[in-house]
Order: C-alpha cells, then structure tokens, then sequence
C-alpha cells in the first residue's frame, strides 16, 4: 500500500475503505432496519431478519479478528528472527519474555533502536502497544497490513 506521506506513529492505522466505510456500515444500517422492523412488528420473518443481520457483523468482524490474529503471528515469526540477529546476548535470552503486545509494537522500530527498546520494554514491563510505538524515533513503515 504505498502512499505519498511518510508513515510514522500518528498515521499507522489502516483503514480499509470498502471494509470499514462501505460494508460495515451498511451491515450496521440492515441490523438497526431489522431491529426497527422487530420492534414495530414481531414476527418469525423479523426475528429471523435481526439473526440473519447478526449473523453477517459476526461474520464480517470475526473475518477481520481471524486475518489479523494470523497477521499478529507472522509478526511475533518475524520479530523473533529479527531479535535474534540484533540483540546482545543478554537480551537474546529475554526474546520469549517479550508480550505479544510487545513483539507487535515493536516491529516498527529502527534496527540501531531496537535493542534499547526491547530492553526498555522488558525492564519496565512496557506493554501498552501506544506507548511502547510512542518512543520510537526511527519509524520503519509497515504498509503489508491486514
């Protein structure tokens, strides 16, 4: 996903448009109408209206969870190898402390950077992922998102 303007701490959320400004929306919209369409006048078509509609947000947010549940793992992969290449030995035998949140905030850091964040992180159980994102002065872009 290229993009004109470097990407950094402030602008890294991805949006996806067709998903989050065109299908979620409108799965939002069917769920209300069919909700409406309950309350005003019950019946067995409405009920099943307002489970179907359930149904298709389940399925378009545990769609979105499952992708990024296995983004999430191919980060933490990937970081791990990283972290085996840059880290001093001391830190090297921390890897597998590092949280999820951790691995995955970290994944943007600067290769001469990362070891002090790491053992940052570690040392002061740095586990917001903002935080942790925040002290990062060499942003490298991750544009290859869910």
């Amino acid at each position: 996903m290229a993009t004109d303007q470097p990407q950094s701490f402030k602008n890294h959320a991805r949006f996806v448009a067709p998903y989050h400004f065109v299908i979620l929306p409108i799965l939002a919209v069917n769920l209300l109408w069919s909700l409406y369409q309950l309350v005003k006048a019950p019946s067995w078509p409405t009920v099943l209206a307002v489970l179907m509609a359930f149904a298709f947000v389940g399925t378009a947010l545990f769609a979105r969870l499952f992708a990024l549940t296995v983004q999430d793992r191919v980060i933490r992969l990937e970081m791990r190898l990283r972290l085996e290449r840059l880290l001093p030995a001391d830190l090297k035998a921390r890897i597998l402390d590092l949280s999820p949140d951790q691995f995955i905030s970290l994944r943007f850091a600067g290769d001469a950077e990362l070891p002090a964040l790491v053992r940052e992180a570690l040392d002061k159980n740095l586990t917001n992922r903002s935080e942790i994102k925040g002290k990062i002065r060499d942003w490298q872009a991750d544009h290859l998102r869910a």
